[in-house]
């Protein structure tokens, strides 16, 4: 799975799987990230060894993970994680990060919209986020993707300071979340250029 596409300034950029040849550029890009992002982050990836684990995951069949670059440098990176034996099998949750430079590009939709497309492969009904509490920008972004609040936990999370927050569970139906997108994908200016 490859696709470039074209974001709303012209620009493009390729998306697609996470390799294991990933780990020093995945890295650097975490790294790369101001810590006002990264301490929201669910775990620490500021090592190798903690990248290389994501990887595992992606071989494990746990996770699809997939980056967005520009060039050999990562400017964004995106999971699907699931459940395949368990009582939640038919839920996926979607974990997305955007570079600064990249953010308001339209790449957050782009990189949704694949993982949309992975979560179809993988048979699941229903999409999850967990946000904490502070990320009001990250709650807009999936709320106008037609995500739902379903719950809110008071100071249920602590970000990579140790600083607790409120954990936010949002939720959308696949189904929904591909007519949309798809629909938004035909009206824009935007999309997949192959």
């Amino acid at each position: 799975m490859e696709h470039t596409v074209t974001l709303k300034d012209g620009s493009e950029v390729l998306i697609r799987e996470l390799t294991a040849d990933d780990v020093d550029r995945s890295l650097a890009f975490f790294k790369a990230l101001p810590e006002e992002d990264r301490i929201f982050l669910r775990r620490p990836v500021e090592t190798k060894e903690s990248v290389i684990r994501r990887v595992r995951t992606m071989e494990s069949g746990f996770a699809r993970r997939l980056v967005a670059t520009v060039g050999k440098k990562i400017v964004a990176d995106g999971a699907l994680e699931l459940d395949p034996d368990g009582w939640s099998e038919h839920v996926g949750e979607i974990r997305l990060i955007v570079a600064r430079d990249y953010q308001g590009k339209g790449l957050g939709q782009l990189m949704a919209f694949e993982l949309y497309r992975l979560a179809n492969i993988e048979k699941v009904e229903e999409i999850i986020v967990r946000i904490m509490g502070p990320q009001t920008g990250v709650q807009r972004m999936f709320e106008k993707m037609g995500f739902r609040r379903e719950a809110e936990l008071h100071d249920y999370v602590k970000d990579m300071k140790g600083v607790k927050h409120d954990l936010v569970l949002m939720r959308c139906r696949l189904q929904e979340l591909w007519l949309r997108m798809e629909d938004e994908m035909t009206t824009s200016d935007w999309r997949p250029t192959h």
